[in-house]
């Protein structure tokens, strides 16, 4: 798993003992540290862990003091003790120090992973709590995974936040937006930044799945299983065997099909047909969903404890006429994406503003398609109104005025070519390149309206 852990002991064998099962546990990020006092110097060189696994009694610095010293300077780490005696004084004492646990020797390997996996979970919660609390702009470790997802909207970036978060972790997990806002691109990042992310992602469409081809196709069958099975198949299950099942379009499982997938999501084990025994079903599942479950709940159509089985974390993406900011991000890219050749076509300023108002009903998915479209029918580099789809034009224009029985007041045109630079200027979020291509203009020019404006 993602997570980093320190492993404190003077003794060498319980060190690489617990450093082993840790790595058959899944953990991958361990270190072991035989002297608390060197670990302590470096580790007001910045370093800090997710975890510390602390030894209660050692020569020179007990564990004690180690778990102030920790506490200190990185309060944010977990700290997990252990001790060949069993007094409730000195546990009582680590924990008012902060300590998540105190565990006697020896301890259980199964009871170690259980009060390590609490305690990264106990952190993991805490961290998406603090995403509330003002601070510092939120900055994600994994940026490279999540450069698919387009976006400077805070709101965006903060479910990426969580998503980061989440991803350490085994929890299910339940997106929500509506169609075309990026669910199976989320859903392939926190993928790529878990611990399975060297393992399969398998993206099912469960809006197909039909009662007579549900076992087969997710459960696998032996050879002769049934009448037609030559041969043995693997099912999704064992496909994605220590990966990521992406289930999308969950809301359309049919509800007889909803106590099968309860099952593996319960017992964690599967029934391939013509077996006689279970097969452990070792995979994490995400589940995305346009739909209102709750409403289908309330209908007797998606089954309650399948919900919330699903619902270990739930993220929501916002759609994008919640997330404007992000659009002219967006049209740069699909012009890109679409200009044949070495020239990329650009957007003149009515037909950006036209984008601009616009409410996207089918999101992200719907500005790919107009861009797309317009790129091919603009014959010069200029992408103009005209090559606007019908429903763009339906919308008035912010720049269009109407007499209503009286005469209206009229700004100038140097008012407006002001409170259009600036809209665009605010939209690209004060990228003045990005503002000067979309304006059709050089970026002496608008750096020199910009300063008429009283715009550094």
């Amino acid at each position: 798993m993602g997570n980093s852990i320190i492993i404190i002991d003077d003794e060498r064998d319980f060190l690489e003992s617990v450093r082993r099962g840790l790595i058959t546990a899944g953990f991958r990020n361990i270190r072991v540290e035989k002297d608390p006092l060197l670990f302590a110097s470096g580790f007001q060189d910045g370093t800090s862990f997710d975890l510390a696994l602390i030894d209660v009694t050692m020569p020179g610095m007990n564990g004690v003091e180690l778990l102030e010293f920790i506490k200190k300077h990185s309060p944010d780490t977990e700290c997990v003790m252990v001790s060949a005696l069993n007094e409730a004084r000195v546990a009582v004492d680590c924990l008012k120090k902060g300590a998540y646990d105190y565990l006697v020797k020896p301890v259980s390997r199964e009871d170690l992973i259980i009060v390590i996996e609490r305690a990264l979970e106990r952190k993991r919660l805490l961290e998406i709590l603090n995403l509330d609390k003002k601070g510092p702009p939120l900055r994600l470790i994994h940026e490279e995974a999540f450069r698919p997802i387009l976006t400077q909207s805070p709101r965006i970036i903060r479910v990426l936040k969580e998503a980061e978060l989440h991803a350490a972790s085994n929890v299910p997990i339940l997106i929500t937006g509506e169609s075309g806002t990026g669910k199976e691109l989320l859903a392939r990042a926190i993928h790529e930044i878990s611990p399975r992310a060297r393992a399969p992602f398998t993206a099912v469409n469960m809006a197909s799945q039909s009662s007579t081809l549900f076992d087969a196709e997710f459960f696998g069958h032996t050879r002769g299983a049934f009448t037609g099975a030559g041969e043995d198949r693997a099912g999704y299950i064992e496909h994605t065997h220590r990966g990521t099942l992406f289930l999308d379009e969950i809301g359309n499982l049919p509800l007889e099909l909803q106590g099968k997938l309860l099952r593996v999501l319960q017992e964690g084990e599967y029934m391939k047909l013509g077996k006689s025994s279970a097969q452990k079903a070792d995979l994490r599942f995400i589940a995305a969903t346009n739909m209102n479950l709750d409403r289908l709940m309330q209908k007797g159509e998606f089954r309650k404890d399948l919900y919330y089985r699903l619902k270990g974390a739930w993220l929501e993406l916002p759609p994008l006429r919640e997330r404007k900011e992000d659009i002219p991000l967006l049209i740069e890219r699909f012009l890109q994406e679409f200009s044949p050749g070495k020239r990329k076509k650009e957007m003149d300023a009515q037909a950006l503003e036209m984008l601009l108002e616009y409410g996207y009903p089918g999101n992200i998915r719907e500005l790919r398609s107009i861009i797309q479209s317009a790129a091919n029918l603009s014959s010069g580099r200029m992408i103009t109104p005209d090559a606007l789809p019908e429903q763009l034009h339906k919308k008035t224009s912010p720049s269009t005025f109407r007499i209503h029985g009286r005469l209206q007041v009229v700004q100038s045109l140097s008012e407006l070519e002001r409170e259009h630079i600036f809209r665009v200027y605010e939209q690209t979020g004060k990228n003045k390149s990005m503002t000067a291509r979309l304006l059709g203009i050089g970026l002496n020019t608008l750096r020199r309206k910009l300063e008429a404006y009283g715009v550094a």
